[in-house]
Parts: C-alpha cells; structure tokens; sequence
C-alpha cells in the first residue's frame, strides 16, 4: 500500500513519515510505502483514483477530489491546528502579530493551503483587493522536488516574494538565514482565534478501503498512535529519521520545529470550526451538511458502515493496544448522498458504540 505526502522534508506530515520508518505501521501489520506527491490536491487526486491509498495532509484538502466529502474519511489527526507560519523579509520590518505588513505585498503559498491564510487575513480586516495584498505560488515551486518551504525560503531570500505561507522547516530556514521574520504562528496562539481550527494535518482514506477492510483502516490510527507514544517518549527518534531521508542541512531544524501540538495529534479537533471555514472560502456548495464524529479508543474502525461490520464480528471486544492513552481520539467525516445525513442504523449503532465506551 501507498500512502501518499506533498512535502517529504517537512514536520507538518512528519508522524506519517515517521511511522514509516520507525516501523510502526509494520508492527500493525502494515505494508506501506511512502509517495511524494506535490501539490496536495493532487495528493488526494491519486487518492480517489486508487493509486495510493492514504493521504498524509491537510483535512480541508480532501474536497479537491471528494466534493461534498464523498468518497473519503479523515482517520485520524497528525497534529492539531492550522500548522503554516507567516513569514515576511526582514526588511520590511514586520512584528509578531503585525497583518499590515502584508498590505502591499505579494506572499508565497501552495494551492489549497493559500485558503487558510486568505481566509485568516480577512477575519483580521484585511481586504486582499484594497490592501493589494498578492497571494500566489512560490516561483520554482512546482518543480521543488522534496520541500515547498525550503523552495519558498530561497524565494524570499532572492525578494522573488515579499513573504510566504509555509511549514516549519521553511520558516527555520529563512530565520536561520537572517532573510525572514514569523509574523504569524497560529498553533502558539497568533491570528484570529478561529483560524487555529480551519486545518489540520490528518490522514484520510477512502470509503472502498474502510468498507473493503475496515481492520486495515483501524491499524493504520493505531499506527499513528505509536508513532506519537514513540516520538513523545523520546524526541531524539525525530533525528534518527531525519538522518535517513533529509539532507544533512536540514536535518537538526527538524527536531527545533516539532511542535508540542503534534504530540497530543488524536485529541478533539474542532470539527465544526474546520466545515465552517470550507464553507467560507467559497466550498459550501461541495460541503454539504456534514458531521465529523471524535470516536474513543476502543473504537477501532472509520465510517458508519465500518462500525456496524465492527460490532457484528465482534471487533469492538478486544482490548486497545497499551500505547493507546486515555482521551484519545479520531476524526470521522460521515456523509452519503442524502446530503451527510447518518442513516437511522448508522445512528443506533454508533449510539451503540457509544454505551459501551462509557
């Protein structure tokens, strides 16, 4: 099986990267192979034309190739929050938390993960036309190879960008330059209050796999579940796997850049607040009303018809595996044709499940 990324050298999708390499998906049972896919759109393009089978990236993203969340399920949560930094030239001067650094200039973003910040700018009153704010690709970006960020801080170093929206390696990167000041770090609190739920980074399959084998679904959150115990219980794992796939330059930003917020990825995520942001950026029609559900731990599978197979072959019987901590949780995007609607068996066994959870 494949499991596709957009960005190899990056911690935004690095737990999917990690449980790779640290063998975590093999001691499910697991055989995964990791695919570089860029841009994210055509990460989950792949997805729905069965040529990989999960997608590591951003939840929102998903609706590039499954309109109305048909067709796919995010599993579960890499990391928690909107995981992209503002970074802006030093010479302009920009202070953390200061938007109107960007009025007038032009910032560097991939497709897809340019809705969040537009959608932050104009909840902080930015007006994209009148400010003549520029949001496009980063130049070079399309044939970057293994990192959007480290592309957009050369950009920014050579001024091809007044500034960029990018992941964590790239915002280290140009800070280690001396070429780039953050502006926003919306996981440590920056930007509207909204905007740290628009996204996250998540893993998402579709409805064939989770109906054709939902064991295979469940063990791959299980996976990711140890991959978080494994890095949590010692960080120095983040550099052994850095060490094996990321050049030697890049490899020590990747363990100053894993955010705390990665360790607690199977947490609530605002789920309400992630429809609500789709639907603001221009996506409501392709949303139709949609519920994402946070199931427990002793729930081992991904979609309404996956609970209903759990609960006749008895899955839910078994004991969760002992690096599943209490609290822990996944994200489940339901929806049919009816317009996202659970069906009246769907909703009695999932009030099933949830009886034998408390």
């Amino acid at each position: 099986m494949k499991l596709a990324v957009p960005d190899m050298i990056s911690n935004s999708y690095f737990p999917a990267i990690a449980a790779i390499e640290l063998g975590c998906f093999n001691q499910e049972g697991l055989d995964i192979s990791l695919e570089l896919i860029y841009p994210v759109d055509k990460c989950y393009a792949a997805l729905r034309d069965g040529t990989v089978d999960f997608v590591g990236g951003s939840a929102h993203s998903a609706l590039s190739a499954f309109p109305r969340w048909h067709g796919a399920k995010l599993l579960c949560a890499q990391g928690q929050g909107m995981y992209w930094f503002l970074v802006m030239h030093r010479d302009l001067g920009g202070k953390r938390g200061d938007l109107d650094v960007v009025k007038g200039h032009s910032i560097g973003a991939a497709p897809w993960v340019d809705m969040g910040l537009r959608r932050l700018l104009i909840e902080a009153g930015i007006d994209l036309s009148r400010d003549q704010v520029k949001i496009a690709p980063v130049p070079g970006a399309q044939g970057a190879g293994v990192n959007f960020g480290v592309t957009a801080a050369k950009a920014l170093e050579e001024r091809k960008i007044d500034g960029f929206w990018a992941n964590g390696m790239g915002t280290e990167v140009a800070v280690r330059r001396g070429v780039g000041t953050v502006v926003l770090d919306v996981r440590r609190g920056d930007g509207p209050k909204p905007c740290f739920n628009y996204t996250m980074a998540s893993i998402a399959t579709t409805d064939r796999l989770i109906e054709r084998s939902p064991e295979t679904a469940a063990a791959v959150v299980r996976a990711m579940v140890r991959t978080q115990a494994a890095l949590k219980e010692n960080v120095a794992r983040a550099s052994e796997v850095g060490r094996k796939l990321f050049p030697p330059s890049e490899e020590p930003v990747l363990a100053r850049r894993r955010h705390p917020r990665g360790r607690r990825a199977l947490r609530e995520h605002r789920g309400d607040a992630v429809f609500a942001f789709v639907e603001a950026v221009g996506w409501a029609k392709r949303s139709a009303p949609t519920r994402l559900f946070r199931i427990g731990t002793k729930l081992r599978v991904g979609t309404a018809h996956a609970i209903k197979l759990a609960l006749r072959r008895k899955l839910l019987a078994r004991a969760p595996l002992p690096t599943l901590q209490a609290g822990a949780t996944r994200f489940l995007i339901q929806s049919d044709a009816s317009g996202g609607r659970l069906s009246a068996a769907s909703t009695s066994a999932l009030a099933r499940v949830k009886s034998k959870l408390r």
